[in-house]
Formats: structure tokens, C-alpha cells, sequence
């Protein structure tokens, strides 16, 4: 080939240095242009949250003021003198809550009213009325501890047998789900119905109206005709009888989780579980043991904070199907209303204590106490929440926080400082503005939007746009730097032409 044909590469349309410099500015044109668009895609927002207020909030202590009404005219000062060492007793367990003693005459509508009464052989307590026996030996020993127990029971020393560890958490919200599971149908005996209803209406329906401030429950129920167990009962000789037993490890493996629905998974509200279960005929009579291994006179048991359980032996002549009614499931769902009870947190009455209103299973002493109870447990809650929100903001650098999450932390603040700044003579008050509080430092700190970039870290930025952009950075870089050395040669070139 002559060298006629070869030309130089300048003289080439698309080698031109005018023409390269143009493609290369259009480059770093583009990448200017989106470089806005990518950092509003790709950047974090980080409002900021109200440390201070809630450091300043979390040293702060709860006080509900508690105001006890003293009617003592027939009394010759023996209750004013027993009131006084409740009073400094009180004063030493609770640094929490204010107690106010007043005259019955000078009391608020909502205080509880002590007094002693010739008409009554035990304490009776009629709504916020606490009538006291004039046994003038035993009022100065028993007042103080009775009213320590009536108004703060979960302050003052927990006695053998109580049932704390059972509570569930607070929620605003809860399923109660009512299950009939029949051990196994198919061996020939069956319950296939039951008077559920009219049950829930007499015995968990007014449980249900008295403590509406507190809970929200939606009721659901159904029948399993197969429900094996996941273990075999013990065998033993009852005298002439043989019988099956559950041991205290029996029950604490008793669901059978894997086979048995216990519940519709329709929302995503926390379930308490109250099942009756009738032992297949291969397992029949069941019956729970004790330490001892022998049968109590007990067949119910509650699992801490998931519900409980009653079983019911059927009576060997049963038919192959039948329906249990009303009187057959009185026993039952009285047990299922213990059970409850104990879940939810009601305290029980001290010993001895009764109830005049029949109409009504709780007494105000107890809602009350219960609402405080809730109140106290949702404020901490709350700080311990919002505190922990601070921490993790701090400490992870690319977890954002948007605006839904900044308000939901303002407005739980804001209502723990109503509740801490209030003297709320109501309890039920005081629940209100704490279930609000927990709900909102809650929804806060499991904001889907919190967790967006925690799996993202800047590592993985990087294995990201380094493969994605070098292929393409590489090539502009290296031409970037030809086209200004080029350029810095053709300046001297330049000015060495023009010095000749």
C-alpha cells in the first residue's frame, strides 16, 4: 500500500479534536445534569427528633394521686389511727403514687370512701365504698394491709401462688378465640356443637363491657374434630379405674402447635386462646396430675400470656354425637372467665373481701387498680421506646428518619407530657393518654421507612456503582486527560510560533 493512501488521523472527521472535545464535554454535561437526580434518589433523610425532651421526661417519676374518703364517727379514732400506719407503710413501698386522706364531707366525687359498719360481718365493697366489720380488735392489724391491697397490689410484696407471670402485654387490641377440640372424632364419640354464644353473653361478656376503656376484643370461635396430641398421657390405676395423666411437663408441650389452628389469621391483632378439650376415647379420663403424680382435683391450666385450657371428660355412656348445652358448659366457661381475668391483669379481692354489686364480676377497686397498673406499665414502656429510638438514630448513621416517624415520636412526647404534667384523678384518664403514648413510640419505632437502608451500608454502595460506572468512568477519564495534554501542547506550540 503507497503512502499516498495513508492519511493522518487528524484529517479524519470523528478524530478531530473539536469533535472528540464535544463528545466528551456531553458527557460530563449528562453526568452533571443527573448528578441532582441521583442524590435525591439516593439520599437520606435524617429530620431530627427531640432528644432533650425525652432525656428530660425519662428522669421524670409518675405520680396518680389516690384519694381515700374516711368515715370514722362510730369508729372512736380506731380507723383514723390505723389509716395513719397504712399511710406511712404506703408511703414507704410507693414512691410513686400519692395517697390523699380526706373526710368523707370534704371528698371528691371519684375517692374511695373507708368506713365501719355494725351491718357486715366482712369487708364488703360496694362501688368505690369499702365497709370495714367494727371489730375493734382486728381493725388496727388488718386495715392497712387491706387497703394496701385493694388500692396498690402490685406494689406491695407478692405472696405465694399469685399469678403475675401470666399477664399478657398491653395491647389496645385483642382476639379472643374460643376452640372445642375434639381428641379424635373418628374413634366413635364427638361433640359437634356447643352453646357457645349464650356462654359468652353469661360469662365473658361483662367482663368484656367493664374493662372496654382498656381492651378492644373481637370474639371468634369453632370446632376441630381432630386435635391428637403430640405426646402420650401417662397410664395409671386409679383403684379399679385406669386413668391417663398430664404431668407439669405434659402441659407445657400440651398445643400441638404444628396440627392444630387455633386461630384465623384475619388480622394481625395478639390472641388469647381458650380451648376446651375432650380427650379422645383411647385417652379417656384425662386428668392433670400433680407433683406426686396424682390426679388433682383441677382440670384447667393456664400458659402464661397465651390463654388457657379446660379439659372435660365425657361420661362413658355418651352417644357417638351430641351437643353440649348450657349446663354442661356452665362449669367450663366459669373457668375460662378465671382464666381471663388472670390474663388481662385484674387483681383478685384480698381474702375476705366481697362484693355487693352481684351484677358486676369487677369492682371499681379492681378496674381501678388495674387502669394505674396499665397506665404505669405503658409509660415506661413508652420512654423505654423513644429512648431506644434516640440510640439507634445515633448509632446507624444511614437510618433515616422520615416525617411520619419524627411526628409519631413529637405526639407519643407529647402525650406522655400531658400524662406526666396531669393529676389525674381518673385512672381511666391516665390509661388513655399512656395507650396513646405506647401506640404512637411503637409505630415509630417499627416504621417500615427506619429500616430501608439497613441493609444497604455504604459497602454494598460501593459493590454496587463500582462495576456499574467503571467501565464507563475509565474511558472518560483517560480521554479527559489526553484532551488536556493535547491541549497544553498545542498552547506551547502556539507560543513557540508566535516567539519565532
Amino acid at each position: 500500500m503507497s503512502d499516498d493512501k495513508l492519511r493522518d488521523p487528524s484529517t479524519l472527521t470523528f478524530e478531530q479534536p473539536c469533535i472528540r472535545r464535544r463528545i466528551l464535554t456531553s458527557y460530563l454535561v449528562l453526568m452533571f445534569l443527573g448528578l441532582p437526580l441521583w442524590w435525591s434518589t439516593t439520599s437520606i433523610q435524617r429530620l431530627s427528633l427531640p432528644g432533650t425532651r425525652i432525656d428530660f421526661l425519662s428522669g421524670k417519676e409518675l405520680r396518680l394521686p389516690i384519694s381515700i374518703a374516711v368515715d370514722a364517727v362510730q369508729s372512736s379514732g380506731v380507723l383514723c389511727i390505723s389509716f395513719s400506719r397504712c399511710q406511712s407503710v404506703v408511703s414507704c413501698l410507693l414512691n410513686a403514687l400519692q395517697n390523699e386522706r380526706r373526710s368523707r364531707q370534704s371528698a371528691p366525687p371519684d375517692a374511695y370512701i373507708i368506713s365501719l359498719t355494725e351491718n357486715a360481718q366482712i369487708p364488703t365493697i360496694q362501688n368505690k365504698h369499702l365497709s370495714i366489720p367494727m371489730q375493734q380488735g382486728q381493725i388496727a392489724n388488718r386495715t392497712p394491709e387491706l387497703i394496701m391491697s385493694l388500692l396498690t397490689p402490685y406494689e406491695t410484696p407478692s405472696p405465694p401462688g399469685t399469678f403475675r407471670h401470666l399477664v399478657v402485654k398491653y395491647a389496645p387490641r385483642y382476639r379472643l378465640a374460643f376452640t372445642l377440640l375434639n381428641g379424635d372424632a373418628t374413634a366413635g364419640r364427638a361433640v359437634i356443637g356447643w352453646d357457645v354464644v349464650k356462654m359468652i353473653s353469661r360469662w365473658i361478656a361483662p367482663i368484656l363491657e367493664q374493662t372496654s376503656e382498656l381492651y378492644n376484643f373481637t370474639i371468634e370461635s369453632q370446632i376441630q374434630f381432630y386435635a391428637p396430641l403430640a405426646f402420650e398421657p401417662q397410664v395409671l390405676s386409679n383403684g379399679e379405674e385406669v386413668i391417663h395423666g398430664l404431668t407439669q411437663e405434659n402441659l407445657k408441650v400440651f398445643i400441638n402447635s404444628a396440627e392444630w389452628t387455633l386461630a384465623s389469621s384475619v388480622s394481625n391483632d395478639p390472641v388469647l386462646h381458650f380451648v376446651l378439650f375432650i380427650p379422645s376415647i383411647s385417652h379417656s379420663p384425662l386428668h392433670i396430675l400433680d407433683s406426686t403424680q396424682q390426679p388433682t382435683f383441677s382440670n384447667a391450666f393456664v400458659l402464661p400470656q397465651w390463654g388457657g385450657i379446660v379439659l372435660l371428660n365425657m361420661p362413658i355412656d355418651a352417644p357417638p354425637k351430641f351437643h353440649l348445652t348450657e349446663a354442661e358448659l356452665d362449669q367450663v366457661f366459669s373457668g375460662f372467665q378465671v382464666q381471663l381475668l388472670r390474663l388481662i391483669g385484674v387483681p383478685e379481692l384480698p381474702l375476705g373481701v366481697q362484693s355487693a354489686n352481684s351484677d358486676r364480676p369487677l369492682t371499681d377497686f379492681q378496674l381501678d387498680t388495674l387502669y394505674r397498673q396499665r397506665a404505669f406499665e405503658n409509660a415506661g414502656s413508652s420512654k423505654e421506646t423513644l429512648q431506644s429510638i434516640i440510640k439507634l438514630v445515633d448509632q446507624i448513621s444511614n437510618m433515616p428518619v422520615g416525617q411520619d416517624v419524627r411526628d409519631d415520636v413529637r405526639e407519643s412526647l407529647s402525650a406522655l407530657e400531658v400524662l406526666y404534667a396531669g393529676v389525674w384523678k381518673a385512672p381511666a384518664l391516665a390509661l388513655q393518654h399512656s395507650s396513646r403514648a405506647l401506640t404512637l413510640a411503637s409505630r415509630a419505632f417499627f416504621n417500615p421507612g427506619m429500616l430501608a437502608l439497613l441493609y444497604f451500608p455504604a459497602e454494598h454502595k460501593y459493590a454496587v456503582y463500582t462495576p456499574l460506572f467503571a467501565p464507563v468512568a475509565v474511558p472518560l477519564v483517560v480521554t479527559l486527560l489526553k484532551e488536556v495534554s493535547a491541549w497544553r501542547r498545542a498552547i506551547r506550540e502556539r507560543k513557540g510560533r508566535t516567539a519565532l
